[in-house]
């Protein structure tokens, strides 16, 4: 019995639970948008904030496979594309690939994002990105939610 990937993999399945309502709440700022047009900056805000917490959370649960399975975390000024990439890769003799081609894909332009909601101000956010990246989130999240959920059940079988 291995407990740190057991530990890991319910780690996973716990911050995958905690990401799925930051989609909603996106959704929800939205659709509140056509509402309230004239909120839309308070709205536009809430959902580049959780769109920013949906990838963070993912990445969290990125970070957490490259140092304790991986034991490597890329520490170069490129360090969170790397780490993505990282994730898609398959390792021959450690572990299979985490996240599928069509995922990486997917959380690419979720990844620069994040990005762009830490380095300017929220004021200067385009508001149709934001609505595109809305209508991105749920397909992304379920995308990188199966593939996570299917590493988990690897970490479970190989830590019995």
């Amino acid at each position: 019995m291995i407990p740190p990937y057991i530990v890991l993999a319910e780690r996973i399945r716990s911050e995958l639970s905690d990401i799925e309502p930051l989609i909603e709440r996106a959704e929800r700022a939205v659709a509140a948008i056509q509402r309230n047009p004239e909120n839309q900056d308070f709205f536009v805000d809430s959902a580049a904030l959780n769109l920013h917490d949906f990838y963070s959370g993912l990445e969290r649960i990125f970070q957490q496979i490259a140092t304790n399975i991986d034991q490597h975390l890329p520490d170069s000024r490129d360090w969170h594309r790397e780490l993505l990439e990282q994730m898609h890769l398959a390792i021959s003799t450690l572990r299979p690939a985490v996240i599928s081609e069509s995922t990486l894909s997917s959380l690419d332009e979720f990844m620069r994002f994040r990005h762009v909601v830490r380095n300017v101000y929220t004021f200067t956010l385009d508001v149709k990105q934001i609505h595109r990246l809305v209508e991105m989130a749920r397909p992304a999240f379920q995308s990188a939610q199966a593939d996570l959920l299917n590493f988990a059940l690897f970490l479970d079988e190989v830590g019995k």
